[in-house]
């Protein structure tokens, strides 16, 4: 199986706080069944298996949009076969 990388970041940005929308992605990223992930104030990333970064992906991309995001920007990378 691919292993896939994520990176995203949601908009509208907010210097000051988090908004709904970042905070809800990264959760869902967070709790997602991915290893190597890394959440920061201007992008995130993630690792996994093929499956599970696309179902991760499916749900940032309904959960943040409910919760306010205008736009998500993302990009999706093959990093090679699993256990590689």
């Amino acid at each position: 199986m691919e292993r896939l990388r994520v990176e995203f970041t949601t908009e509208p940005f907010d210097l000051d706080e988090a908004p709904a929308h970042a905070v809800v992605a990264r959760e869902v990223i967070q709790a997602a069944a991915l290893d190597a992930v890394d959440v920061g104030p201007f992008g995130n990333t993630a690792e996994g298996d093929a499956d599970a970064v696309l179902t991760a992906v499916g749900a940032l991309l309904r959960e943040s949009l409910a919760a306010g995001a205008t736009r998500v920007s993302l990009q999706v990378n093959v990093i090679g076969e699993g256990g590689k």
